[in-house]
Parts: structure tokens; sequence; C-alpha cells
């Protein structure tokens, strides 16, 4: 009878360490729980989101989601864990994320794209002429954004004929609050409008109309994207020191990245060469591709980049569900 409890007291206790070892195995994903994206609105964000979620449901068999919202409101979102995922997270721009992070409420993972820039542009008619257009040159010693003052009657704005037009983001994006802090930093607010277009495509249709008639514009703009890779564009000059190059991560939030370590080893790994990223945007915005459909092709047709991101098993089962 000694014998039998000697035995089955550390038969019992491994019993115990087994099941809890399974317990702990199951995965983010395994336990049922889905994986919810910030639904992004921006052409790389779409693009960045659908691959991430294509990955994640045929490579890891997870459910997801994405939830429509502006910029800020996903972020606040991120911070609560009401979404997990954040696929084009631009590190330091938004107040939000910054307080957030400061809290251990976010955390920024990967390089999804490198060599990203934002600032504000004009057509570079604008300043140089284009013989081949007639084009004369309209501001030609404009170099940055402190000589907008002399140029207002240039950028004329139609509604408000007295004043420029500066095209900033659309509302609600973390530039568009950036933007217009650097219109009151420049002394520029009461001779330039701040006009919100109410989408980003509805920003490219007024720059892309625009330069196609030869006209100024004056707007703000980034990259990766389709756009700067079309027209020939001036980014105007900022103040000595500062520098507009993007520091992109995917922003999950804390909770997911604690609990889900398994995904967050595939969202780190993500990356596109950014030429082959605006490539794929500029080829969405011609042949008027879905992001979703973009990103099924993109898998399709370039797994030298993409298999670097998971395991083998995950390789083969997103190939076949392509």
């Amino acid at each position: 009878m000694k014998i039998y409890k000697t035995l089955l007291t550390p038969l019992l206790s491994l019993s115990v360490l087994v099941a809890a070892g399974t317990a702990q195995a199951a995965t983010w994903c395994e336990s049922g729980k889905p994986v919810k994206f910030a639904g992004l609105n921006w052409e790389s964000g779409m693009l960045f989101t659908d691959l991430m979620q294509f990955v994640l449901e045929k490579g890891y068999g997870c459910k997801t989601d994405s939830l429509p919202g502006n910029s800020i409101a996903m972020e606040n979102a991120l911070s609560s864990n009401d979404i997990q995922v954040f696929a084009e997270e631009w590190v330091g721009r938004s107040n939000v994320w910054v307080k957030a992070e400061k809290a251990g409420k976010v955390v920024g993972v990967g390089a999804p794209v490198v060599g990203a820039v934002e600032g504000w542009y004009v057509p570079r008619y604008v300043i140089e002429g284009d013989e081949s257009r007639k084009i004369k040159a309209s501001a030609p010693n404009l170099k940055s954004i402190a000589d907008l003052a002399q140029y207002a009657s240039v950028f004329k704005d139609q509604e408000e004929p007295t004043k420029g037009r500066f095209y900033n983001c659309p509302a609600g994006w973390t530039c568009e609050l950036d933007n217009s802090a650097m219109l009151k930093d420049y002394g520029l607010e009461n001779s330039y409008t701040n006009f919100r277009p109410g989408t980003g495509p509805a920003l490219d249709a007024a720059v892309l109309s625009s330069y196609r008639r030869g006209e100024p514009i004056l707007f703000y703009y980034w990259s990766p994207t389709p756009l700067l890779g079309s027209v020939d564009l001036v980014k105007l000059d900022e103040k000595p020191g500062v520098d507009k190059h993007v520091d992109i991560k995917v922003g999950v939030s804390k909770t997911f990245s604690e609990q889900a370590p398994e995904l967050i080893a595939v969202l780190e790994k993500v990356n596109l060469p950014i030429d082959l990223l605006n490539q794929n945007l500029a080829r969405m915005s011609k042949e008027r591709i879905d992001s979703a459909k973009l990103a099924k092709l993109f898998l399709k047709e370039h797994p030298e980049v993409w298999h670097a991101w998971v395991d083998e098993g995950a390789a083969k089962k997103i190939e076949a569900a392509l």
C-alpha cells in the first residue's frame, strides 16, 4: 500500500503538469478568440491589413475581423484591446499612440515598410515651369514651407479668393491635426484655407486633376503611395533639423503581444520592399483592384517575399488557399 501511494503521488503530479502544459499551449486562435484589425482607409494600410488577415486566417487558422474608424479612434481601441492589430502604425506621430505606449498599453513590432516619408508638396512645374506643356513657373523661388506666405495668390482658393488653399489630410487622420498645427506654426493660418478632403481618394483626385490641367496645387502627401511614383513633385523644405522620414511598425495591443507570441512572431516579420509596395499600390489604382483581391494576387506572385514571414507548414496552407 505504501509503495502504491509512493508511485501514485508522482504520477498524479505529472498528470497535473501535463494538463497545465496543455492548457498553456492553447494559442490565441486555438482558443477561439478572433484577431480584430483596425479597418484602415488608406491604400497601403488596407493592403497590409488584408495581407496580414489572409496569412493569419489561412496559415494559422485564425478568425479575423476589421473594424472601421479613423486613426485616432482605432488607436484608442488598440490601447483597450478592443482591437488587437493596427497594421501600419506611424510610430510617434499620434499623441494617442505615444501616451498609450508610455502607459504600456500598446507595442510596435516589426517594420512592414522602410523608407517612408511625408511632407508638403507642389508640382515641379510650379517652381521650374514645363516647356513641353507650355507652363510658366508661377513660384520660381519657392523652396520651403516658410516661403509660402508670399505665394498665397498662386494657390488661390476658388471659394475664398483672398486666400490660398492647402490640401490637408482627411479629417480624423493623425496627419490632419499635425498639418493644422504646422499652418499656425508657420504663420499661414490667415493666408491659407485649411481644406480637408473627405477621403484619401478624394485628395488623390484633387491632386491629379490639378496636375493634368497644369494648375498650381499645395498639398500634404506621403509614401508609400502610387501617386508619388506617377507625377513629378517637389517636397518643400521644413525648418532645419526636422526629419519627416516615417518609422512604421505593426501596432498591437499589449494584451495581444503577451497572449499571442506565436502570432507576434509572424507580424514582426512582415515587410514589403518600398519599391515593390509602390508598384502594387499603383496597380491597385490603375486597375481598380480592391485591396483584398490585390493581397491574394501579391501572395500568388511574390512567394519569395512572404515565405520569410511564416513557417513551412503555414506556407503550405497559405499556398493551398490561393
